[in-house]
C-alpha cells in the first residue's frame, strides 16, 4: 500500500474523492439534507409545542383546551421518530451501495493497474482494505456523514431561532459553540494518528499471517514454526495496544465534548433563570430557548462521537482512494478480442514477436533477448538460475517493466490484456480452495467437463479426480500434483480458445523422468495442433521438443 507520506491530504471533513468514485453518494447527500432539514423543523416544533403546553398548564388552562397542543406535540414526536428511522434506513442502504460500488471500482482499479503494480504491493493488506476496510465504511457513511450533514443544517437554524427569541442566549451559544469544534479538531488529529497506526498494524498482522501460512511447511522442516508464531503474537499484541489507545482517546474526547456542552448549556440556563426572576424575560421565551439550547450543541457533539465510531473507515478510505487514484492516472489498456472457441486457434492469430526485450529490475536491466513464436512453434528459454528467464515471462504478462518491443499479432503486449492471448503456468501453482475442476477451469463461466479431463490428461494428472476438494492455496495436493494442475489450467485455457500462446515456467521441476517425458509429448502435441509455446526449463530433455533454444545470459547492466 502507499506509504503514509505519499497519501493525499484530506481536505475538509468529507473527502471529495468520495463523490467522484461513488456517484450514488451524491443523491444520498441530497436526501439526507432534506431529512435533516425536516428533523430540524420538528425539533423547533417540539420545543415550541412542549413550551406552550407547560406554560398553559402552569397558567391553569383546562385539559380540554390543552388537547390540541398535546395532539400536535404527539404528532411531532411521531414525525421525528419516522424521520430518524428514514435517515437510518437511507444511510444503511446508501452505505451498502457505496461499499459495493467502491469494491467494484477497487477490483477494477487493480485490474487496470495490472500484475506489475500488484507484484509490488502486499496482497494480504490489499485484501484487508477490500474486505474489512470497506466494511468499516458502514459507520463512516451510515453515521458520520449523515450527522455531519445534519450539523451543517441544524446548528445555524437552531442558533438563528434562539437569537430571534432571545438574543442574549443566542450570543452565549454563538460564543461557546466554537469551543466544541476546536476541541474536536485537536482530539480528532490525535484520534486519526492512533487510528492510522492501528490500521497499519492490522495490515502488517494480515501480511505476517498470510506469509506464515504460505511458508508453514518450510518453517516446520527447519523447526522455525514457533518463532513465526511468536512473531504473529508480537504483532497481535501491538494491534491490541493500538486498539486500546484508540478507545482511550475516544472516551476522553467524548467526555470533553459532553463537559463543554454541559457547561455551555448551564451558562444559558443560569442567565435565563436570573432574568426570569427579575421579570425581564417571559416564561414562554425562556423555556423555549432553554429547550433549544441542548439541541443546538447536540449535532456537533454527535459529529465527534460518530467520527470516532467511523475512524477505521476514515483511515481505510485513504488506502482505497490511493489505489483508485493510481488507476485513474494509469494509461488506458486496450483490449484484444478473445479468439473464437475451439480445439485450437486457427489462422495467423497468435504470433508473438519479441525484439531486444530488456527487463528492468529497479535501476538495472537484463541482457536483451529476441525471438518469434508462431502457432506450431516451441521456443525454449535456457540459462542459469537468476538469469531472468521468469522475468521475461513476467514482462510478457504485464508483471514487469521492460524496454524494447513485444507484440502479439502486431499489437504491443503492454496495451493488450494478457488474459486475451496468454495461458500461463508459473513456478508457483497459484491454486485456490475448491475442486480441482474449479482450478483447471478458473475464469470460465461455463466450464467444459470434457476439456477439463483432457487438460488433466495432457498435464499427466490423470490420477487426480476433477471433483477432488482442495483447501486454501490448493492444500491437499503434493507439490508435483499442484504443479501439474496449474499446467492443466494453462492447457485448458488454450483448448478452450481463450489463449493462443502457452507459457510454462519450469513445469517439470517436481516430476520424475517418465512423467516429464509424457508432459513434453503433450506440449509438443499442443504445438503441432497450433499452439505457440514459450517454455522455461533447466532440463536437457526439453530441447527434444523445442524448435528454437534461446540462451539467457546471467548479467545486468545499469539503466
Amino acid at each position: 500500500m502507499p506509504a503514509e507520506q505519499d497519501r493525499p491530504t484530506r481536505r475538509g471533513p468529507v473527502d471529495p474523492r468520495l463523490l467522484r468514485y461513488a456517484r450514488s453518494s451524491r443523491g444520498f447527500f441530497a436526501l439526507i439534507a432534506a431529512i435533516g432539514l425536516a428533523q430540524t423543523l420538528t425539533i423547533v416544533a417540539f420545543a415550541w409545542f412542549l413550551t406552550t403546553a407547560i406554560v398553559d398548564a402552569i397558567g391553569g388552562v383546562p385539559l380540554t383546551e390543552l388537547a390540541p397542543t398535546l395532539t400536535l406535540l404527539g404528532a411531532t414526536i411521531a414525525v421525528r421518530a419516522v424521520l430518524i428511522w428514514a435517515r437510518e434506513a437511507a444511510s444503511s442502504r446508501a452505505a451498502a451501495r457505496v461499499e459495493s460500488e467502491l469494491r467494484e471500482h477497487l477490483v477494477g482499479a487493480v485490474s487496470t493497474l495490472g500484475p506489475e503494480w500488484l507484484a509490488n504491493r502486499n496482497t494480504a493488506q490489499l485484501a484487508v482494505t477490500a474486505g474489512r476496510g470497506l466494511e468499516a465504511l458502514d459507520a463512516y457513511f451510515g453515521r458520520y456523514l449523515p450527522q455531519l450533514v445534519l450539523t451543517a443544517i441544524a446548528t445555524p437554524i437552531l442558533l438563528g431561532v434562539m437569537w430571534w427569541q432571545d438574543w442574549l442566549s443566542g450570543l452565549i451559544v454563538l460564543l461557546t459553540l466554537p469551543l466544541i469544534p476546536i476541541f474536536m479538531v485537536l482530539i480528532g488529529l490525535a484520534t486519526r494518528a492512533v487510528q492510522q497506526r492501528q490500521w497499519r498494524t492490522l495490515g502488517q498482522l494480515a501480511a505476517r499471517f498470510s506469509d506464515t501460512v504460505q511458508g508453514l511447511s518450510t518453517l516446520k522442516v527447519f523447526g522455525r514454526q514457533h518463532r513465526a508464531a511468536d512473531s504473529i503474537e508480537s504483532v497481535t499484541t501491538r494491534y491490541r495496544r493500538e486498539t486500546m489507545k484508540v478507545l482511550r482517546v475516544s472516551f476522553l474526547s467524548g467526555f470533553m465534548l459532553e463537559f463543554l456542552a454541559s457547561i455551555a448549556v448551564a451558562i444559558v440556563a443560569v442567565t435565563i433563570g436570573f432574568r426570569l426572576l427579575d421579570g425581564s424575560l417571559a416564561l414562554t421565551v425562556g423555556l423555549f430557548v432553554l429547550l433549544l439550547a441542548p439541541e443546538a450543541y447536540l449535532p456537533l457533539r454527535q459529529v465527534g462521537v460518530q467520527f470516532h465510531a467511523a475512524a477505521e473507515g476514515v483511515a481505510a478510505t485513504d488506502d482505497i482512494f490511493a489505489v483508485l487514484d493510481a488507476a485513474a492516472s494509469a494509461p488506458a489498456r486496450a483490449h484484444l478480442a478473445p479468439v473464437s472457441p475451439g480445439i485450437a486457434p486457427t489462422g495467423s492469430v497468435g504470433v508473438l514477436t519479441v525484439t531486444e526485450l530488456r527487463v528492468r529490475r529497479g535501476d538495472r536491466v537484463l541482457q536483451p533477448v529476441s525471438f518469434d513464436i508462431a502457432p506450431g512453434r516451441v521456443v525454449l528459454l535456457e540459462g542459469p538460475s537468476g538469469a531472468g528467464k521468469s522475468s521475461i515471462l513476467a514482462a510478457l504478462r504485464g508483471a514487469a517493466l521492460f524496454d524494447g518491443s513485444a507484440t502479439i499479432d502486431g499489437a504491443d503486449v503492454r496495451a493488450v490484456a494478457s488474459t486475451n492471448w496468454l495461458a500461463w503456468a508459473g513456478q508457483s501453482a497459484g491454486l485456490i480452495s475448491g475442486t480441482v475442476a474449479d482450478n483447471v477451469a478458473l475464469g470460465d463461466e461455463t466450464p467444459d467437463a470434457a476439456l477439463i479431463d483432457t487438460s488433466l490428461h495432457l498435464a499427466c494428472a490423470d490420477e487426480i479426480s476433477p471433483s477432488r476438494e482442495l483447501g486454501t492455496q490448493g492444500a491437499g495436493l503434493s507439490g508435483g500434483q499442484a504443479q501439474r494442475v496449474a499446467v492443466a489450467r494453462a492447457f485448458y485455457r488454450h483448448l478452450r480458445g481463450k489463449a493462443t500462446i502457452i507459457a510454462l515456467d519450469e513445469p517439470s521441476a517436481a516430476l520424475d523422468a517418465e512423467t516429464e517425458a509424457r508432459l513434453w509429448a503433450s506440449v509438443r502435441q499442443l504445438a503441432d495442433r497450433g499452439a505457440g509455446v514459450i517454455l522455461v526449463s533447466h532440463r536437457e530433455s526439453a530441447r527434444q521438443i523445442a524448435d528454437e533454444v534461446i540462451g539467457v545470459r546471467a548479467s545486468e547492466v545499469m539503466a
